[in-house]
């Protein structure tokens, strides 16, 4: 096993006197994705924002590559990146200037051949003059996606990546998640889409209320469940831990 590019000991995160992250462990290895599954209101945004410098947690403590989230706020920064559910964006500015401002931003110096050869990694080398609001939604998730990689990031934050886009951009996505995973970079990823998990990820992470159910390779955990569909699996955890009866 790799060493952890990302370490979460004892996390807790509280929202007044509602707790959204519980005694949270984790270890994420090099070179992996990772998929971190779990119904709405789990924790999994929240946990991302804690390690992304979002927000901080209440108490416990988080490494990417060795430094603290907190003490080395700027180091983690630049070693990681996020694309977030909500897709946003600056109308008036076209692709290739929202890549060379969010260089600026995540303080590396501007690069507008990097910034060209991403926006023809996502096919977007042909809207690099276009207005921003004119791109289609799914257009702007790939561009969020370019944009999160400007700084060239050791940890990847995928959450929820291809929601609300069509089948044929999902497929797209998935492959460019694989080539990145080639090229050296860990990746987070969340998702409602659990085929998305049981394509790609290495191993699985199941929060459900602030707690993780479990950690486990994917091959383990479908071979413990006698080769059962992840989807399967994942409903009869989440089922079991609110005390309902497996459908």
């Amino acid at each position: 096993m790799k060493p952890p590019v990302l370490r979460c000991r004892h996390v807790v995160k509280r929202y007044g006197k509602f707790t959204a992250l519980e005694d949270l462990s984790l270890e994420v290895y090099e070179g992996e994705i990772f998929a971190l599954l779990g119904p709405n209101g789990a924790g999994k945004s929240t946990l991302i924002h804690c390690i992304t410098g979002l927000a901080k947690q209440s108490e416990g403590t988080i490494e990417v590559l060795g430094f603290d989230t907190t003490d080395d706020f700027r180091t983690t920064r630049r070693l990681v990146g996020l694309v977030p559910q909500e897709i946003n964006y600056d109308p008036f500015f076209t692709p290739i200037e929202s890549l060379m401002i969010q260089m600026g931003l995540m303080g590396v110096k501007p690069n507008r051949q990097r910034a060209e050869g991403l926006l023809k990694t996502f096919a977007l080398d042909e809207k690099r003059d276009a207005y921003t609001r004119t791109l289609s939604g799914g257009m702007k998730r790939r561009l969020l996606v370019a944009k999160a990689l400007v700084h060239e990031p050791r940890l990847l934050f995928l959450d929820e990546p291809t929601a609300g886009v069509d089948v044929e951009l999902r497929r797209e996505l998935w492959l460019e998640v694989e080539e990145l995973r080639q090229a050296g970079t860990t990746i987070v990823l969340t998702t409602h889409y659990i085929e998305e998990a049981e394509k790609l990820a290495d191993r699985i992470g199941i929060l459900h209320k602030g707690e993780l159910l479990l950690v486990e390779s994917r091959e383990s955990l479908m071979e413990r469940h006698g080769g059962r569909s992840l989807e399967e699996i994942y409903l009869e955890l989440i089922q079991k831990a609110d005390g309902r009866r497996a459908a």
